[in-house]
C-alpha cells in the first residue's frame, strides 16, 4: 500500500504493514516452507505469547484493503501472497478459518487470502504452502484483531521456497517485530 494509506484503528502504511519476504527469487508454482519459527508477540505494549498465538480472533474490520479477513490464534504469525497489483484495488478473497484446524500439512491459499503459519510445522513436519498462480510477493505479519501500531516482540523463522522442479532455494530470514510495532526483516542466504 502507499505511504500513509490507512488501516484500522491507528494504523498506516508502512509503519503497521506487514514485512516482504525478499530472496527467494520468482515464484513460479511450488510452495514454500516456514521452519526454525522461535519468538512471539504480543498485541499490547507487554510481550510475550507463543508462536503458536492465544486464543482465535478474526480481524475485527473484516477484508481491508483487498486482503481477507482470517481466524486464526491471536499473536501468531500469519502471511499472505500477493501479485504486483496494488491489493486494494480488487476485491478480497474469502476469509479462511484455522478454528480447529492448525495442524494440516499443505495448504493452498489464494491471493490476498491471509492465512496462519504458527509454528509452520503440523506432526513436527514441515508444513507446505502452495503459492498461488500469479503470486510474486510474501508477506509475514503478526494476526492481532485490530491495531497494530502498540504491539511487541519478534520472530525468528526460515523461509524456503520450493520450485515445481523439486530444486530448493532456501533463504533464512530472522523476522522481528519490536517495540510499538516497528517491524523489520533480515535475510541470510544459507550456504550448503
Amino acid at each position: 500500500m502507499p505511504s500513509g494509506s490507512p488501516a484500522s484503528v491507528n494504523d498506516h502504511a508502512p509503519g503497521q504493514s506487514p514485512l516482504l519476504v525478499t530472496g527467494l527469487g520468482s515464484f513460479s508454482g511450488g510452495y514454500v516452507t516456514f521452519t526454525h519459527v522461535t519468538g512471539g508477540v504480543s498485541y499490547t505494549p507487554s510481550c510475550c505469547g507463543s508462536v503458536e498465538g492465544d486464543g482465535f480472533i478474526s480481524h475485527t474490520p473484516g477484508a481491508e484493503n483487498g486482503l481477507s479477513n482470517v481466524t486464526a490464534p491471536i499473536n501468531s504469525l500469519v502471511g499472505v501472497f500477493l501479485d504486483d497489483t496494488q491489493p486494494s484495488l480488487s476485491a478480497a478473497p474469502g476469509a479462511l478459518d484455522f478454528t480447529g484446524n492448525l495442524n494440516f500439512s499443505t495448504l493452498n491459499p489464494a491471493l490476498r487470502q491471509v492465512f496462519f503459519i504458527g509454528d509452520g510445522q503440523a506432526a513436527s513436519l514441515a508444513q507446505q504452502f502452495f503459492v498461488p498462480t500469479g503470486a510474486t510477493r510474501l508477506f509475514l505479519g503478526t494476526m492481532d484483531g485490530y491495531e497494530w501500531n502498540n504491539n511487541s516482540g519478534s520472530f525468528t523463522l526460515d523461509v524456503s521456497y520450493f520450485s515445481p522442479s523439486a530444486v530448493p532455494e532456501p533463504e533464512t530470514y530472522a523476522f522481528m517485530l519490536a517495540g510499538l510495532g516497528a517491524m523489520a526483516l533480515f535475510a541470510r542466504r544459507r550456504r550448503g
